[in-house]
């Protein structure tokens, strides 16, 4: 429940019987997209990198199991879908950061490595999940929008923001009836941009909160109940759905 009022399908109870694999559940967006699957009554499945959030994450939530280990190996994170016991019915994909490093400090190896990871992740999953999630069920992907924007230093995300619609347009075909969406979020406050941004995050929770139309910081419960609904709503899919307060329309 956020401090705005009871999410409505928490409300109702409506993922009763239904169970909801995170990878990334251990902070975040994740974490928190965990914490109303479990609200609305429905079972989750837990994976992350960092074995101590994750233990911490599973002592609240009781799932149904936890797995610890690096998405960004993605014949481990492709081995950890396909041995799932039995199907389940979404999966969430919160793993992976953004780079923000310019032109002439690029190692491209490490660029080349960065692109390649994050779109193989990404198949890595959907070519598992045809024969674990269920027929309607749901495929999440988050990635951003800042990268919508050029600017110097934003070559790499720039292309993975590019990449990552068409990416999930292209899935949503080929692996049906099993849904694929997208959600693109802009700065939303977690421990991830805490860690990215170090003394400048106060400035700029700041900055939006006095600039965005909706007049506060997107939140980790913002994106979580986005991700629900795409979960409920099964007439979604191979979409992009932007959740950023408004980001994009005031320039930051």
């Amino acid at each position: 429940m956020s401090a705005r009022g009871p999410d409505t399908a928490a409300a109702r109870g409506e993922l009763a019987g239904q169970t909801v694999v995170v990878v990334g559940g251990s902070a975040g967006i994740g974490l928190e997209t965990a914490r109303r699957v479990r609200e609305s009554g429905g079972e989750v499945i837990l994976a992350a990198r960092n074995a101590e959030r994750l233990k911490r994450a599973a002592d609240e939530l009781n799932p149904l199991s936890t797995s610890a280990f690096d998405a960004q190996d993605t014949e481990r994170l492709e081995r950890f879908v396909r041995e799932l016991p039995g199907q389940v019915d979404h999966m969430l994909v919160t793993a992976g950061s953004p780079s923000y490093t310019p032109l002439d400090e690029i190692d491209l190896a490490d660029a080349g490595r960065e692109f390649g990871v994050r779109v193989a992740m990404t198949l890595a999953v959907a070519r598992a999940s045809r024969e674990k999630v269920r027929a309607g069920g749901t495929l999440l992907f988050i990635g951003g929008t800042g990268g919508r924007r050029p600017a110097p230093g934003m070559a790499v995300t720039g292309a993975l923001t590019a990449a990552l619609p068409a990416l999930t347009a292209n899935l949503a075909l080929e692996i049906a009836p099993v849904r694929v969406n997208l959600i693109a979020a802009g700065f939303v406050d977690t421990p991830l941009s805490a860690s990215l941004l170090g003394d400048r995050l106060q400035a700029r929770r700041d900055q939006l909160r006095d600039t965005l139309p909706i007049g506060r910081v997107v939140g980790p419960a913002d994106v979580a109940a986005l991700a629900l609904h795409l979960m409920l709503n099964d007439a979604l899919t191979g979409a992009t759905y932007d959740i950023d307060g408004g980001q994009q329309l005031v320039g930051l």
